[in-house]
């Protein structure tokens, strides 16, 4: 299974920081929760101010439950030591199943 996240900032500094600080925290960390950084994204509108996250999640790794195990880890702590939260003003979240034939499929 597949997850696409979106994630809306307050500003195009905090997106720089959030993408290439922070996530590169969650590609290391998030493997040992059984879900993988498949790609990760901006907006092409840089005013959008918004980062996609590709992730998969292995045999068995229900997405929600993943969700708050993550948040809740001292992993996850220690990926986001430093950013203010605040600065995340919306996120959303959608399941996806790869088509037959689909390259990631």
């Amino acid at each position: 299974m597949y997850q696409t996240r979106i994630y809306t900032l307050r500003t195009t500094e905090a997106l720089e920081r959030y993408a290439t600080v922070y996530w590169s925290r969650h590609i290391a960390s998030m493997p040992q929760f059984g879900v993988t950084v498949r790609g990760l994204w901006t907006a092409h509108d840089r005013d959008a101010h918004r980062l996609v996250a590709l992730l998969s999640f292995r045999e068995g790794v229900d997405p929600a439950e993943f969700t708050a195990a993550f948040v809740a880890s001292p992993e996850f702590a220690a990926d986001m030591q430093g950013f203010d939260l605040n600065d995340i003003i919306g996120a959303e979240e959608l399941l996806l199943d790869p088509v037959a034939g689909s390259p990631l499929a």
